[in-house]
């Protein structure tokens, strides 16, 4: 069957990007990336950042591109970000939820992907509960797989946009220190800002009960603290990350009382370290528990600044990923 590359247009608002390719084809985890991609869909999302905050909010990058969201796990914030981000750049949208899917019957992932695909779907944007499973469909298909979520693995979308917004904020990452705070064992999360932070040459530090540490987690060169207060001290960034009780097979603490006596973001505890520190936090909220209402939507607090974001990065990556499609 004869097959023709996609040629990415050169519209008006990227005059000014040198038009450089990613070194990979699909965007599975961080640790495929180097710091060259990072700064490429940094640059590409500062174009895209002015694109969404026009008047017009639309661009026709896209208009011949299919792509279908897979969603194995329940979704809001990541869902709908990646949809705005698709139809921004003008892409044709196909929704799937396991739900109501053939999957009930018995059929694989594999064949369900490869029947999404035989409808002429060039992108395949997957969040899915077992960790892997964007790896595995990439080599069992013939598409782009964009990783918004497997298990506890990675969340490569949500670390980028956590590092651009950093870098927004406090004009680059280098050099800063941030700390993760909460549920380090369970978050797909953490592992993926460990990851993105560290090729930016920032220094990382994580903090939460021992029972939320993972074992291995000194073996990627961060910082271990059990003490809030001596970890905020340390930092420039909290990133604040919430209890993933849904990933929980037993009790690793006493009760969520307890859990926020010793590591929820508040007032009192910011106001004793005497110092700014930048507040992030993925979502969803557990307003009252990892952190308090106060501090979530204070100044120093740059959450909404991270969904803003994140379709603008979300729009860069796809746009570039785009870049490597071959279509019949």
């Amino acid at each position: 069957m004869a097959r023709r590359t996609w040629e990415r247009p050169n519209i008006v608002v990227f005059t000014n990007l040198n038009m450089k390719e990613l070194s990979i084809s699909h965007l599975l985890g961080i640790k495929d990336l180097t710091k060259s991609d990072i700064d490429l869909i940094f640059k590409t999302a500062d174009s895209f950042k002015e694109v969404i905050n026009r008047p017009i909010k639309k661009v026709p990058t896209l208009r011949d591109i299919t792509i279908a969201n897979l969603f194995f796990e329940n979704s809001t914030r990541t869902k709908l970000s990646f949809e705005l981000a698709e139809k921004r750049l003008s892409a044709d949208i196909v929704n799937f939820t396991a739900a109501n899917s053939s999957l009930k019957k018995g059929e694989t992932l594999v064949d369900t992907a490869n029947n999404i695909l035989s409808m002429k779907v060039d992108i395949l944007v997957m969040r899915h509960p077992h960790s892997g499973a964007a790896k595995f469909l990439a080599e069992k298909t013939n598409t782009v797989i964009v990783n918004a979520g497997d298990g506890t693995h990675e969340h490569p979308t949500q670390a980028l946009l956590d590092c651009y917004s950093i870098k927004e904020k406090l004009g680059e990452v280098r050099g800063k220190k941030v700390v993760l705070i909460g549920d380090i064992k369970h978050s797909r999360v953490a592992l993926s800002n460990i990851f993105a932070l560290q090729k930016l040459g920032a220094k990382v530090m994580v903090c939460g009960p021992t029972t939320l540490i993972p074992k291995y987690i000194k073996d990627l060169g961060v910082e271990v603290s059990h003490d809030m207060e001596k970890a905020l001290k340390w930092c420039d960034v909290a990133n604040v990350l919430r209890i993933q009780l849904e990933r929980q097979d037993i009790q690793y603490f006493p009760s969520i009382r307890e859990y926020a006596q010793q590591f929820q973001v508040n007032k009192e505890i910011l106001k004793n370290i005497k110092k700014p520190v930048t507040i992030l936090h993925p979502g969803p909220i557990n307003r009252g528990v990892e952190i308090t209402s106060e501090i979530a939507d204070s100044d120093n607090s740059i959450i909404l600044n991270q969904v803003e974001n994140g379709v603008a990065v979300r729009m860069a990556i796809i746009y570039l990923l785009a870049g490597s499609i071959n279509r019949s």
